[in-house]
C-alpha cells in the first residue's frame, strides 16, 4: 500500500482511473495507487486531523454547508486544497490554491497555469472553477486573520 502525504511542492492531485491517482509536484509528477480522497485523508491524518475533521473546520471558518468545500491540510505553511467536484468521489482531483499563477476559459473546460510554469486543462467549467478559487481565498483569508491574533 503506497502512501503520500501532499508538501508544501504538492501542486495538485489528479484522479485517474480505477484506484490511481496522479500526483503533480513542483519538480516531479508520478502515479500513486491510492484514490484521491485516500490520499487526502491521508495527508490530514499525517498533520494530526482527518479529512472529516478538517472539512468540519472549513465549514465553520466559511459558514454553512459547503457544497465542494476547500480544505486546509497544514495551517501553519498554509497548505490548501480545493477539489474540482464531489469531494468523496474517486473521480475528484485536488488543487493547490497557493501553486496557481492563473487560468483561463477553453470551451466548457478550464487551463489551469502553475507558478513554476506547468499548465494542464481540467476538464471543469471556468465559473465552478473560479468559485473554488473564491472560497478557497476566503478560507485562506479567514485563517490568516485567526493566526494573527
Amino acid at each position: 500500500m503506497e502512501k503520500y502525504e501532499i508538501n508544501t511542492s504538492t501542486i495538485a492531485i489528479l484522479a485517474l482511473d480505477g484506484d490511481k491517482s496522479k500526483v503533480i509536484e513542483e519538480d516531479d509528477s508520478f502515479i500513486i495507487n491510492r484514490t484521491t480522497p485516500k490520499i487526502i485523508d491521508d495527508s490530514c491524518r499525517y498533520f494530526g486531523s482527518s479529512y472529516l475533521g478538517r472539512f468540519e473546520g472549513s465549514k465553520n471558518f466559511l459558514g454553512g454547508t459547503i457544497y465542494k468545500c476547500p480544505i486546509i491540510i497544514e495551517e501553519t505553511r498554509e497548505i490548501i486544497f480545493f477539489p474540482t467536484g464531489s469531494a468523496r468521489s474517486t473521480e475528484c482531483s485536488w488543487i493547490s490554491l497557493n501553486k496557481i499563477s492563473h487560468y483561463e476559459k477553453k470551451k466548457d473546460q478550464t487551463i489551469i497555469h502553475f507558478k513554476n510554469g506547468t499548465s494542464f486543462v481540467h476538464p471543469i467549467s471556468y465559473s465552478s472553477f473560479e468559485n473554488q478559487i473564491l472560497r478557497a481565498s476566503r478560507l485562506e483569508s479567514i485563517l490568516r486573520q485567526r493566526k494573527s491574533i
